[in-house]
């Protein structure tokens, strides 16, 4: 079964995130075409509907309707109903991941008029910036009533509509209009939701945050029916977390919250541990390299510690962000991984790290997915 994933801003983070989900699930994903920000997925089951708010790096997700030569996509759209809707008018938009998206939507224009129907094309007139710095177009109007998609790979073309897209102002209501907030020392609901992905992890399983804050991961898990630990050392974070957990109105049976040092904390067994550790001094401009040298050794000393107590209580995945300092104009510096495995006795999982952050900022991270 073959399905389209459009992509958020770092694609190598998505897919990773995308064939975890996938693993995890008992479906794993047989093969990947990318185009640009998309890829389409081979996997043996068909994916279970309604899963793109397990995702914090889908955009959207859609079903392949025709593939194949042009001609032979023309012929197998004629035998099926492309508009579901029962309006006579629609605005519609076509994700453009291929070479004849004209071709595509001069006769998706030709249909709706002979099918009597007002529809419009509306262009993409949103921009995402990727990872690698090129930016390419994203849906920014609201007032579509359809998408469509175009994907090619290297012997085929793909058509398709889009049947699932994120819930951006869910997920922003979720970050912006929690009692706390703590916008310089937390990840984004989209970050947490990858790592938890990234940890293979279930429902009914028990996930720990070594660094939990005012529990951003925790609040992510706890949704998807996952139970959770969080510890901190600062109580005023932990405080912060039962506040934010509490306005979620989550069981608090399925989560715990301890006020102490990760590296030395006895807790119950754990499946998984997904955690953003203290990065140290928190930096608005580039530092020079013997001070970025140094803020990362005293990192490596403090996940080495932790990591070492975790293991003892943690089965599975152990996947965590670092630091990457920008110490020069196209130069960045991270810890290093080596020492940590070396000190540890985990296994690096394979593809990782990657990188995740934005060109202008001092401090970003490189994400690391560890095993025993």
């Amino acid at each position: 079964m073959k399905t389209l994933f459009i992509l958020g801003r770092n694609p190598k983070l998505s897919i990773e995130e995308i064939k975890s989900y996938f693993e995890k699930t008992k479906n794993p994903i047989l093969s990947i075409q990318l185009n640009k920000n998309a890829i389409i997925a081979e996997t043996k089951k068909s994916p279970e509907k309604n899963i793109i708010e397990q995702f914090g790096g889908v955009i959207a997700i859609g079903k392949i309707l025709a593939q194949g030569k042009f001609k032979e996509i023309i012929s197998e759209l004629e035998k099926q109903e492309v508009y579901y809707g029962t309006e006579n008018k629609l605005n519609y938009i076509i994700w453009n991941f291929s070479r004849n998206t004209f071709k595509l939507s001069e006769y998706l224009n030709k249909r709706f008029r002979k099918e009597r129907l007002k529809a419009t094309e509306k262009r993409l007139t949103g921009q995402i910036q990727l990872q690698s710095g090129e930016r390419i177009p994203n849906l920014q109007s609201k007032l579509i009533d359809e998408q469509y998609f175009v994907f090619n790979d290297t012997k085929r073309d793909y058509f398709g509509k889009i049947t699932e897209k994120v819930n951006y102002q869910e997920i922003e209501k979720r970050d912006m209009e929690k009692p706390v907030r703590r916008s310089s020392l937390s990840i984004s609901p989209r970050l947490a939701k990858i790592m938890i992905n990234l940890a293979q992890i279930n429902p009914k399983e028990t996930l720990v945050d070594p660094f939990c804050g005012i529990g951003v991961i925790l609040g992510e898990a706890l949704l998807q029916n996952i139970n959770a630990i969080g510890i901190d050392q600062d109580k005023d974070a932990i405080d912060g977390a039962r506040k934010n957990l509490n306005w979620q109105k989550f069981n608090s049976q399925n989560y715990l919250l301890i006020n102490n040092d990760s590296t030395k904390v006895r807790i119950k067994p754990a499946m998984a541990m997904a955690t953003e550790p203290d990065f140290g001094n928190i930096l608005k401009k580039r530092i020079p390299q013997h001070k970025a040298q140094q803020q990362i050794q005293q990192f490596e000393n403090l996940i080495i510690n932790v990591l070492n107590n975790m293991k003892n209580y943690v089965n599975k995945k152990f996947v965590f962000t670092s630091p990457f300092i920008k110490v020069a104009k196209n130069q960045r510096i991270g810890c290093n991984i080596n020492n940590i495995l070396e000190k540890t006795k985990l296994n690096l999982v394979k593809d990782f790290p990657i990188e995740e952050f934005r060109p202008g900022q001092p401090v970003g991270r490189e994400i690391y997915v560890l095993e025993k």
